[in-house]
C-alpha cells in the first residue's frame, strides 16, 4: 500500500488505542486479552455502579429510581378559596376520581385547615328565653376531638333545655366562665376554615363573627341536599342529613344532643362533597381585593396635611 495511506491508516489506529486508553483507566472497558477480565457488557451488569475519574461513584441509569412527584406544600391558612379549589382540582385529577385517594392527600397536604363546631345552649333571661353557651366542642378534619367544654353562662340559667341539650346542673358546677372558653375556642378558630350545621347559631353563642369565605354551613350546602334528593330550597336538619347520607341515627334517645357527635357529623357531611363545594365557592365568591403597596420611603408625616382631612371636619374646625 501506498505511504501516505499507511501513516494515515497509523494515525487513526494511534487515536482509538488513545481512546481506549482513558476507558481502561476510568474502569468502563477491560485490558485487551487479560485473562480473568470480563467483557465491558459483563462488567456493567455484575457492577451497579461506575467509578468516575475522580474516584466518585455514580449509579447506573437503569437502577436509578425515578423522581417521586413533588408534593405540595400545605396551604397557608391564609389561603384564597381560589387557591383551595386549585388545589382540590389537582387532587381530583392525581385520584382518578377516587374520593377516598383525594381525602388521604387533603389530609397530607391540608394538615389542620378545617375544624367543625358545635355548640349546646340553655336558656337565662327573661322565662329562659334568652340563649347562651353552655357547652362548645369543636373536631378537627379527620374527627377527632380538639376541644369539648361545658362553659358557665353570663346570666343565671332558668332553663337547661336538658331534653335537647343534655345540659344539666350537674355539668355547672366544673364549667369554665364563658370570656375564658369564648377566648379559647377564638384561639382555635383564628385562621381556620369552620364547618358546622346552622352555624350562625354557634357564632352567637359565642357572640363572634367568622369570615364568610371561611365558614362552611352544611345547612345551606345545595350539593348535599342534592345528593340527599332533598329539595335545594328545604331547611334540612343534621339528623336528616346523617340518615340520608351517613345512614347513621344521631340526636336519638331522651339525653340530649351530643355536641361532639354533631360536630363530627357536620365534618363528615363536608368531605363528603368536599371538593365540589369548594370549586363551586371559588366561582361563586368575589375575587379578594388586593393588598394597598406602601411605599416604605414615603413619610407618614404627609398625611397631616389638608389635602388629606375629611371636608367636614374641615369646616368644623374653621
Amino acid at each position: 500500500s501506498p505511504p501516505g495511506r499507511s501513516k494515515k491508516k497509523s494515525r487513526k489506529h494511534q487515536r482509538f488505542m488513545a481512546r481506549r486508553a482513558v476507558l481502561e483507566q476510568k474502569g468502563l472497558l477491560s485490558r485487551h486479552g487479560q485473562p480473568g477480565r470480563q467483557t465491558p457488557e459483563a462488567g456493567l451488569e455484575a457492577h451497579p455502579e461506575l467509578t468516575e475519574a475522580n474516584g466518585t461513584t455514580a449509579p447506573r441509569c437503569d437502577n436509578v429510581p425515578k423522581p417521586r412527584q413533588p408534593v405540595s406544600s400545605a396551604l397557608s391558612p391564609s389561603a384564597s378559596p381560589d387557591s383551595i379549589a386549585r388545589h382540590h382540582s389537582v387532587l381530583l385529577s392525581q385520584g382518578g376520581g377516587s374520593s377516598r385517594r383525594v381525602q388521604v392527600s387533603s389530609l397530607v397536604l391540608r394538615p389542620g385547615k378545617y375544624v367543625a363546631i358545635d355548640c349546646e345552649m340553655v336558656g337565662t333571661g327573661p322565662q329562659g328565653k334568652l340563649s347562651e353557651l353552655a357547652r362548645c366542642s369543636v373536631v378537627n378534619y379527620q374527627g377527632d376531638v380538639i376541644y369539648d367544654k361545658y362553659v358557665r353562662p353570663e346570666l343565671p340559667v332558668v332553663d337547661y333545655r336538658t331534653r335537647w341539650s343534655g345540659i344539666t346542673k350537674q355539668h355547672m358546677k366544673n364549667a369554665i366562665p364563658f370570656k375564658a372558653a369564648q377566648a379559647e375556642i377564638l384561639k382555635i378558630l383564628k385562621d381556620k376554615i369552620v364547618v358546622g350545621h346552622a352555624i350562625h347559631n354557634d357564632f352567637q353563642a359565642l357572640k363572634y363573627f367568622h369570615p364568610k369565605d371561611r365558614t362552611r354551613d352544611t345547612s345551606q350546602s345545595p350539593a348535599l341536599k342534592k345528593r340527599a334528593g332533598l329539595p335545594i330550597r328545604a331547611n334540612v336538619s343534621l339528623k336528616n342529613l346523617a340518615r340520608h347520607l351517613l345512614h347513621k341515627k344521631i340526636q336519638v334517645g331522651c339525653k340530649g344532643h351530643s355536641s361532639v357527635e354533631d360536630a363530627q357529623t357536620a365534618m363528615e357531611l363536608y368531605r363528603l362533597v368536599e371538593v365540589q363545594w369548594e370549586k363551586e365557592l371559588a366561582h361563586s365568591l368575589p375575587p379578594r381585593p388586593p393588598s394597598p403597596v406602601t411605599d416604605p420611603a414615603a413619610d407618614s408625616s404627609q398625611y397631616l396635611e389638608d389635602q388629606y382631612w375629611p371636608t367636614d371636619l374641615m369646616a368644623s374646625s374653621l
